[in-house]
């Protein structure tokens, strides 16, 4: 085993026997392991109302599919120290899934497929939306195969309508959607500002092409600020069942069809489906004082769980909950387990909750994302407030296989968080997000530390407004450094590496590498005296440096006051910014506050080159444009001096290592080092390889 054994340790196996006391590994006479976790925990929870654990404890899992029909609960008084852990070698599976078996070959919609029998399942379960067969994620069928439709119209009515728009019904092409069999089992997926909703179809009118959605949009049905109709898909269409890996639940005839990829066979495939969305809730009772404590899992797989309600969302889908949710917990740990096809966030980690560690985990194929933090807001009680969370060395990927906006790690209403070494990418939003104040109003989001994370390929073009890392309100002692940030791409606009939005002020950033965005990699909405030093910032596909609204910003409902006190947005020294033909500095895009005029913010002692030998220029423009063409006033080098910006700074080449292979490391003759650049180290950057060995308990 990786640590000690304890005694009082407990052995968990699928061939074990809940009527045995669990105490030995194998089968010995009267002992032998139990079968059920939750045997396990009963145990425990005697052990100590009758006084008979006297020190920490491990429950010891075999390797194999332990499968929940409901999450398992855990309260204050199963409180530890107790492990659960895998026995060294060993990978037990807690799964919210079913094997399904009797499959049988058929065809559907002209093509060959496989149909099960799954009314004992929706008897017992519901309805359910996710299937793996042979380890792997399939697909509902949907319309069109690839790509989207567009909203032809929205019509003039109240029906579901606010300030922003109907929201619960719209005009489509003829031919697009059409009164399928199970209509109402099809959802239409809606892709427009920086959120994605799903709206099950009440009715559609083949004549006017009218389609009434059961579910409301949260925002509009247009693409983002100003521009088109939104972009469509429709999901879970019978009658688009076609592609290997696709598969269909019908309802009505309580079957679940499929169509199998390529050397896929109906004796050698395992398929399962989810039918539990969550599968450990950890509760306790901030109001009482009653936590839940020294709770750790080591180990462990968390699978194959489902996805149920919101359908809509917001930014960073913060009411999609999580696999794994904790509350009112204190000094819990959660580490070197595997979450994977799953249907949520991974891990919840609610209010009240203080001392939570996440280490070494990967967490991959979420149907949301990988970790949520949030707690108690300022003007909330402060028994509910969440802190101290660690977030280190984890892996996270391939999220938002449901909710797109799902980000990989959003700490909300928390403070005094250190987010740092995880890897974290292909992602169709924010890679990690702090803050949830718009504005400049109280926050309790203050002294967390995000660093040495490597965060790339995200947005893929789906979504907009999204960041590497996003921040949100004021939050004092916050530092954003030593992370590596690239390859970040929005669908018509927003695609930032580091974006401070509404608010955010009093950040330190520094000592990141940022390129490669379809953006800028810097983006301020609004804020306040950030600094920005010794960062790398290169290759944004409209600028490198933007600033969207000033410091002479009045929005009284966001806090905002021109009170004239001389408070700068950030400043900007020691830098080394690269760009190919797109402006440095990108002002005024919201308003013309944030005119670069204004002098909302203090530039100088930065380097500053042109990959082309090209003269450096900047630029006042809206959201998207690219170059001088699109410019409402353009800045000039010279111009640019006289306006009291970069009067020490230099225009040379930095000399970096290989910039085409994303080496940005400065030769040893390197201008940016005679003006007090230092190099930065991203050797260590992201995962590390770490192998911390189990103690006892």
């Amino acid at each position: 085993m990786s640590g000690k054994a304890c005694p009082g340790d407990l052995y968990i196996s699928l061939q074990g026997d809940d009527s045995l006391p669990g105490t030995s590994p194998d089968r010995s006479g009267n002992d032998g392991p139990l079968r059920t976790i939750e045997r396990a925990l009963y145990i425990l929870r005697m052990r100590k109302i009758k006084g008979k654990q006297s020190g920490p404890a491990t429950v010891w899992l075999r390797g194999g599919r332990y499968q929940l029909r409901q999450p398992l609960k855990i309260l204050p008084r199963d409180s530890g120290p107790v492990t659960f852990a895998a026995m060294p070698g060993d990978k037990p599976v807690i799964s919210g899934g079913v094997a399904l078996e009797n499959w049988q070959e058929t065809r559907i919609n002209t093509t060959r497929a496989w149909v099960a029998d799954v009314s004992a399942v929706l008897e017992k379960f519901g309805p359910f939306r996710q299937l793996f067969v042979n380890d792997i994620r399939c697909k509902r069928p949907r319309l069109p195969k690839s790509g989207y439709y567009t909203i032809n119209k929205i019509p003039s009515t109240s029906h579901g309508s606010t300030k922003n728009g109907v929201r619960d019904r719209f005009i489509c092409e003829p031919g697009q959607i059409q009164n399928w069999k199970n209509l109402q089992d099809a959802e239409i997926v809606v892709l427009h500002y920086w959120v994605d909703d799903r709206l099950p179809i009440e009715s559609f009118d083949e004549k006017s092409c009218m389609v009434i959605c059961s579910k409301t949009s949260r925002m509009s049905l247009v693409d983002a600020f100003g521009s088109g109709n939104s972009r469509y898909y429709i999901e879970n269409v019978r009658e688009a069942l076609s592609c290997p890996g696709e598969w269909y639940l019908d309802r009505e005839e309580q079957r679940l069809y499929y169509i199998p990829r390529e050397g896929e066979t109906v004796d050698t495939s395992e398929a399962i489906v989810s039918v539990v969305p969550q599968l450990i809730k950890i509760q306790g009772d901030a109001n009482s004082g009653h936590y839940v404590e020294f709770l750790t899992f080591r180990g462990l797989h968390f699978a194959h769980t489902d996805w149920v309600r919101p359908y809509v969302t917001r930014q960073a889908a913060p009411d999609v909950p999580g696999v794994v949710s904790l509350e009112a917990a204190q000094n819990c740990t959660i580490e070197k387990c595997t979450f994977e096809h799953i249907g949520w966030y991974g891990i919840d980690i609610k209010d009240g909750c203080r001392g939570t560690r996440v280490i070494g985990n990967t967490i991959r194929d979420m149907g949301g994302g990988g970790i949520k933090v949030n707690g108690s807001p300022a003007w909330g009680p402060r028994s509910h407030r969440t802190s101290g969370t660690v977030i280190i060395d984890n892996h996270i990927h391939d999220g938002g296989m449901v909710y797109y906006a799902s980000s990989g790690i959003v700490l909300m209403h928390t403070f005094g968080n250190t987010v740092a070494h995880n890897h974290i990418h292909d992602l169709y939003y924010t890679g990690i997000s702090l803050g949830w104040v718009w504005g400049y109003w109280p926050s309790v989001s203050r002294d967390n530390l995000v660093e040495k994370n490597h965060i790339h390929d995200l947005g893929k073009g789906v979504i907009n407004d999204m960041g590497g890392i996003y921040t949100l309100g004021i939050q004092p002692g916050t530092v954003l450094r030593g992370n590596l940030i690239h390859d970040i791409d929005k669908h018509s606009y927003g695609g930032w590496a580091i974006y401070p939005d509404e608010g955010s002020s009093y950040l330190v950033i520094e000592n990141n590498i940022c390129y490669n965005v379809s953006s800028q990699p810097f983006h301020l909405h609004f804020g306040r005296e950030n600094i920005l030093r010794n960062n790398i910032w290169a290759f944004g596909k409209e600028g490198i440096i933007a600033i969207s609204r000033g410091t002479g910003l009045r929005w009284e409902e966001k806090g905002a006051f021109a009170d004239g006190r001389g408070a700068k947005s950030f400043t900007f020294e020691r830098n080394i910014v690269v760009t190919d033909n797109q402006p440095l500095f990108v002002g005024g895009m919201d308003d013309p506050t944030g005119g670069l005029e204004t002098k909302s913010f203090i530039s100088d002692l930065n380097l500053f080159w042109d990959t082309g030998g090209r003269d450096v220029y900047s630029l006042n423009a809206g959201h998207g444009a690219a170059g001088k063409e699109g410019a409402a006033r353009l800045f000039e080098w010279s111009e640019w001096n006289k306006l009291g910006y970069d009067i020490h700074s230099r225009i040379a080449d930095p000399k970096f290592t290989d910039v085409d292979k994303g080496d940005f490391r400065p030769a040893d003759d390197s201008p940016a080092l005679e003006m007090g650049f230092i190099p930065i180290d991203m050797s260590d950057v992201g995962v590390r390889n770490t192998d911390r060995g189990g103690e006892c308990g």
